[in-house]
């Protein structure tokens, strides 16, 4: 195996030259080339055939956005966002045209060299799959529809109002978990009657972004969850990555701190867990595409809990990871592709949701 190829594309000399100092000292990674602008690194895609980009999005002559989408569509590469946390919304615009992830601009010390680093490597080796995005681009998508500030008004009932679901669904979530979102949750229905609790994997401040992007591809209500929220039906809970989202008996959201020594941010275990303790058999815990194993004990106890379990399967996910532990555990009693959940998801709601009333 040859040395990571990575072309560095920035209009920033500064920022470039910092993620230039992070990456060189790894004897595994090799910066051969960077861009100023995203003309430039079309051209870089083409000619040096890098294993991974990192891209800015606010650059002159072509921005980054631009840029990913002409890359994604002639020379395939995988590309890894770093920007502004202000810039979030557009950022997972990015995402939605083929991008793998996104960072925010990192600081100079030891533990942001780190961890950028291991982002790197990991990227690196993604076959990037560009299918999912031609789906979320645009009016070629059938998801494309009036953003949040176009719902009407969230109503949250008193505490002592009833608020009746049969089934709570819990998705779960890493790298190329943005995609898969994307594409399940803009192809239910508006009169979706279950709520919907999200965790995915997200670099700090970006979860806002991702909520708002994602609420402008659905006909559900999405929102960052915040504490004590009532869980309602018809609405999807995106976790922040600063805190864990768990479930409360009272059927409100706890937003449970981290552990110092955590990996992921936020944890899929702990939302999983949590809803399979409190909903049980009412759970239907869902595990997508993403490196590592965060999620699948949590879907075992799901599963155990008398709840359904479902996964993403191996040929739509850009990483078959979390999914792939999930599934070899045997909790998971059905594997999808991305474009087929949604449709199961409303079955089982359904049906649910009829059961209840006879």
């Amino acid at each position: 195996m040859g040395k990571i190829r990575v072309v560095l594309v920035d209009d920033s000399s500064l920022m470039r030259g910092l993620l230039r100092t992070f990456l060189e000292d790894d004897e595994d990674i090799e910066i051969v080339g960077e861009a100023g602008n995203g003309r430039d690194a079309v051209n870089l895609a083409r000619e040096l055939k890098p294993n991974l980009m990192t891209m800015d999005l606010e650059m002159p002559v072509m921005n980054g956005m631009q840029a990913i989408e002409e890359i994604m569509t002639t020379k395939a590469v995988p590309i890894l966002v770093v920007s502004s946390v202000a810039d979030a919304h557009n950022a997972y615009e990015a995402v939605a045209r083929g991008a793998l992830e996104v960072i925010a601009k990192p600081e100079y010390d030891a533990k942001a060299a780190s961890e950028f680093v291991a982002k790197v490597k990991m990227l690196a080796g993604v076959s990037v799959i560009t299918h999912l995005r031609s789906r979320l681009k645009g009016k070629d998508t059938a998801c494309a529809l009036p953003p949040l500030a176009m719902h009407p008004p969230l109503l949250v009932p008193h505490d002592n109002v009833s608020v009746g679901y049969s089934r709570i669904f819990a998705i779960a979530s890493s790298i190329g978990g943005p995609q898969a979102l994307a594409l399940v949750l803009a192809q239910l229905p508006a009169d979706f009657p279950c709520p919907i609790l999200v965790s995915q994997h997200i670099a700090a401040g970006f979860a806002g972004g991702m909520a708002d992007w994602l609420a402008s591809l659905c006909k559900l209500r999405v929102r960052l969850a915040q504490e004590g929220d009532l869980i309602l039906p018809g609405v999807v809970y995106v976790s922040p990555s600063e805190a864990n989202l768990v479930v409360a008996r009272s059927r409100r959201i706890v937003l449970q701190e981290q552990l110092s020594a955590a990996i992921y941010h936020p944890s899929c275990n702990a939302l999983l867990n949590s809803v399979a303790e409190v909903y049980g058999c009412q759970s239907v815990g869902i595990i997508l595409t993403g490196m590592g194993s965060d999620g699948a004990q949590g879907i075992v106890s799901i599963r155990k809990a008398g709840g359904v379990t479902l996964a993403q399967d191996e040929a739509s996910s850009v990483i078959f990871g979390m999914n792939k532990v999930a599934i070899d555990s045997g909790s998971v009693q059905k594997v999808l592709p991305a474009d087929a959940i949604a449709r199961e998801m409303t079955e089982i709601a359904s049906v649910s949701s009829v059961a209840s009333h006879l």
